[in-house]
């Protein structure tokens, strides 16, 4: 598992992102994720733009327990869910990056808020690190 860029989990993963895909919501799964929305930004930004791309999905990832318990702190907190989680291809590999809970939820202000963020990022980083042993 690396910390790619300061404010994600990620991991390299040999294989397409259509490979790498069920695995990840496997993982998500796992630990209580379900996948709510999905941007085929690739596909976007072909119909938006004309510009081809190498496939990249944002699914955005939700743990209900630990989303509902952040809503009834400080209900404004819903505008940093779902937890987005990026399949990109980068060569022959996959790259899987799932936001850090942590990094995005400094700005609130409840603890209790911040402790759903911390065990969120618990679980995401059994996600990602589950991802390695497969």
């Amino acid at each position: 598992m690396t910390n790619a860029s300061g404010y994600t989990l990620g991991i390299r993963l040999g294989g397409p992102v259509s490979a790498a895909r069920p695995r990840v919501e496997a993982a998500l799964q796992a630990e209580g994720f379900g996948v709510l929305t999905e941007i085929d930004v690739a596909a976007t930004m072909k119909a938006k733009l004309g510009v081809d791309g190498a496939p990249y999905l944002i699914l955005g990832a939700c743990n209900p327990v630990l989303a509902h318990r952040a809503l009834e702190a400080e209900p404004s907190v819903g505008v940093l869910l779902p937890c987005n989680v990026v399949l990109r291809q980068e060569g022959v590999d996959t790259i899987v990056e799932a936001m850090d809970p942590l990094a995005v939820v400094g700005i609130a202000e409840s603890i209790e808020v911040k402790n759903v963020a911390a065990e969120a990022r618990e679980r995401l980083g059994r996600v990602i690190a589950s991802l390695e042993s497969d």
